[in-house]
């Protein structure tokens, strides 16, 4: 009886087609396999250079991606390998029009580039480390703290415990003791506001009919992100390889 194939497995069969039909090949992370709850050994790059010897491991640049300028900003990560960015847009014109002060805009707009470019889960820590080195100490806390204070309400500013997390999370969910720990101590914090305003901020940036476009915060972008002169993930930075890896996710080393 034959079996249906797993969209693993057609996925790894695209892969193979494409990798004899192109003169590179893709070899996805180990990460990318485990999302897949596949932890077989990853498909084996010389057996796939012998079917079709003008193959190569991709080292460079992935042609199927948009090409990055040789020195990138912020911005071209937002035009180029940021995924629908339309969230976070709505996010910062709600802290502008909430008045609130450039660095707490920066934060609205950077608070889920991890979700967007990088990874899930944990984003708000690793997207406060990606852009530590780059803006103000409190930016960084309160990116961070966004990721614990969206599940605690705070009434006192209007931010209840969003009823999205019921519907994808269950009632019952509870989070992790990390996060309880964390929450307590940020809670005494003398920034939890800054990070508690990027949920309130947060929440109500859901509008698919809202326009909002990136050049409007270019000038937030250029007073409060210290744009390295190399570029982002060029610049020596304890985080450079972290920009690396998304300007060119499918490289092989």
């Amino acid at each position: 009886m034959n079996e249906t194939p797993t969209l693993a497995q057609k996925a790894d069969a695209l892969e193979e087609k494409m990798s004899q039909e192109l003169d590179y090949i893709v070899i996805k992370s180990r990460l990318y396999s485990m999302a897949e709850a596949d932890m077989g050994p990853a498909p084996n790059a010389a057996a796939i250079m012998a079917k079709n010897p003008n193959a190569r491991v991709l080292m460079g640049d992935d042609p199927r991606l948009p090409a990055m300028p040789e020195k990138p900003t912020l911005m071209d990560f937002f035009k180029y390998r940021f995924g629908p960015a339309a969230h976070l847009l709505q996010s910062a014109k709600h802290a502008v029009n909430a008045g609130l002060p450039d660095k707490m805009v920066l934060a609205c707009l950077l608070h889920d580039i991890s979700t967007i470019g990088f990874i899930r889960g944990d984003h708000g820590y690793w997207g406060a480390q990606l852009v530590e080195p780059y803006v103000d100490e409190e930016v960084t806390w309160a990116i961070r703290a966004h990721q614990v204070l969206r599940f605690y309400a705070d009434p006192a500013v209007g931010y209840e415990y969003p009823q999205s997390y019921v519907k994808a999370f269950g009632a019952d969910y509870q989070p992790d003791p990390y996060v309880e720990d964390d929450y307590k101590r940020m809670r005494n914090h003398k920034w939890y506001m800054s990070g508690r305003m990027i949920t309130v901020h947060d929440i109500y940036s859901f509008d698919p009919d809202a326009k909002v476009e990136l050049e409007e915060f270019a000038d937030v972008i250029g007073r409060e992100f210290r744009q390295p002169e190399q570029g982002l993930g060029f610049d020596n930075s304890p985080v450079a390889h972290m920009w690396r890896a998304m300007i060119r996710p499918a490289k092989y080393l």
